[in-house]
């Protein structure tokens, strides 16, 4: 099966400029950074009213496209073309002037300001007097969520809003600018299914006004469901260009990672222990109530549940963020109170939270620095002094068995993948020897060749009697890799079923 060629399309010989059947395309791109190779010789072609989804491992170099695309990054070399002319972009401001708007796969909304100041951020509208017209800029958002049906207060604060409506709200501003070509990166990572669906109405109606939509992907359900044409990179280089309609699941994983994946989630048996954790009528007035559950060495237990659910501030809760306000916990029988982190950190608990952007990176400092946080004073503090050689060795030998992609662990954590950054987050974890791993969707943003080692990482620390908690919003990762599984419906426990009985007819039906 080949993939679609890249000769340039013949054109009539004019003597005014010719008309290009693409709107945008990208030839021959090298993109180098301090020791990196990120893009090596790429190109890439999108067309009007059609939707090009880019599919990769994390380290692929999709996204680095993207924002050379989107005049955030400078090409090392090769050519952008804009309708046929070769365009060097300045920066951002300068592609959104030549319809180019990117959807980042972590937000970048400012919180203290409203949705309407956010969406329409240098283009507010003015009165004669020269100041901000709040009425016109009310308006305007409200005519734009109107035509998107979006159900959100144009003069909400972001900081009030959910993850989910945060994105919302970055695809609303993407649209905003009218823009001809729209990048998405990972837009459905924070989104459930009925938002998902609310997202692709959006897109088919942006596809038939003739925008060009670049989609970019790890969820293989989506790929099938949305899109037109699909690229596959791998190691910075472009593998191939298919019709979907062409390939498979399979064809696509092959594509990415170079070889077969036979095995998503690589589950090993375990000898389940004793009870580490157990937590009783737990509850976070107006958020959760009476939720009970056991959690043993060696056992995996899933949390499932559609978003707003509660999930997450049942971990939260445990681990001390949002202190309980009902219920006990106990941990190998005898009852504690989680008042803070520190406290729960004491007693051999981790957190993998689900926001690596807001609640995980310290997005300016480098590999190391975010590796160590956790473990800094409680495991390398001797007399007052850091114990530098070791924790450096440690932190490296972390980093290499985790696989993060970086030429070394002075590089910036900003500069690395969304999944490079969330192993070097689970190696911080790691670190403290926990005994007790909480897990917020470990795997959001992360493609299919670093799930799987992450899910066999996850595998391997229960089978060496680690006791686990993981929550996800993907069935299939619960199914696989769950001892039991643990619904939530509307802030309440709704069912708890063995790894033998659940499937996922019964986990929705629990959930929904």
């Amino acid at each position: 099966m080949a993939a679609a060629s890249f000769d340039a399309p013949s054109v009539p010989a004019s003597t005014g400029s010719p008309r290009s059947e693409y709107l945008l395309e990208v030839e021959n791109v090298r993109k180098e950074f301090v020791g990196v190779l990120a893009l090596d010789d790429v190109s890439f072609r999108l067309r009007p009213g059609t939707v090009h989804a880019l599919m990769g491992e994390n380290g692929a170099g999709k996204s680095t496209l993207m924002k050379i695309i989107a005049g955030i990054h400078p090409p090392s070399g090769g050519t952008l073309k804009i309708n046929g002319k070769p365009t060097r972009l300045s920066g951002p401001l300068d592609a959104l002037e030549h319809g180019i708007a990117m959807i980042h796969q972590e937000l970048n909304l400012m919180a203290p300001m409203t949705i309407a100041e956010n969406i329409w951020i240098r283009r507010e509208p003015r009165n004669r007097f020269g100041f901000i017209d709040h009425g016109e800029l009310h308006s305007r958002t409200a005519e734009l969520f109107e035509r998107l049906s979006i159900s959100l207060n144009p003069d909400e604060k972001v900081g009030n809003l959910t993850v989910a409506e945060r994105q919302m709200v970055e695809i609303a501003k993407a649209v905003s600018y009218d823009s001809r070509v729209l990048i998405m990166d990972e837009p459905t990572s924070a989104l459930t299914e009925r938002e998902v669906e609310h997202l692709f109405r959006i897109i088919r109606m942006l596809r038939e006004d003739g925008k060009g939509i670049v989609y970019i992907t790890h969820k293989m359900n989506e790929l099938f469901e949305i899109a037109d044409e699909v690229s596959v990179f791998r190691d910075g280089k472009y593998i191939g260009t298919h019709s979907s309609a062409d390939v498979t699941r399979d064809d696509i994983i092959r594509m990415m990672v170079g070889r077969e994946l036979s095995q998503m989630f690589p589950k090993v048996e375990a000898r389940i222990g004793e009870t580490v954790l157990e937590v009783e009528n737990l509850g976070l007035k107006g958020v959760f109530e009476d939720v009970s559950f056991k959690l043993r060495a060696g056992e995996i237990l899933g949390i499932a549940g559609l978003v707003g659910a509660g999930r997450s501030n049942i971990a939260e809760t445990i681990f001390g963020v949002t202190p309980a306000t009902s219920g006990t916990i106990k941990l190998y029988g005898e009852t504690i109170e989680v008042r803070s982190p520190s406290v729960a950190m004491r007693h051999g608990m981790a957190f993998l939270t689900e926001d690596r952007k807001d609640t995980g990176c310290f997005l300016l400092l480098d590999i190391q620095e975010n590796m160590q946080l956790a473990a800094l004073q409680r495991d390398y503090a001797r007399g007052g002094f850091i114990e530098q050689r070791r924790l450096s060795q440690d932190c490296a030998r972390m980093s290499e068995q985790l696989r993060v992609k970086t030429p070394d662990m002075g590089e910036r954590i900003l500069n690395l993948s969304g999944g490079n950054q969330q192993k070097v987050l689970i190696g911080r974890w790691l670190l403290t020897k926990p005994k007790i791993l909480i897990l917020d969707e470990p795997t959001r943003g992360i493609d299919v060749g670093a799930k799987a080692e992450i899910h066999r990482m996850i595998s391997s620390l229960a089978a060496e009697g680690l006791a686990v908690i993981m929550i996800s919003s993907e069935l299939p990762e619960i199914l696989g890799m769950s001892d039991r599984i643990m619904t939530m419906r509307r802030g309440r426990m709704s069912g708890i079923l063995d790894r033998v009985e659940a499937d996922q007819v019964k986990i929705m039906e629990l959930a929904a």
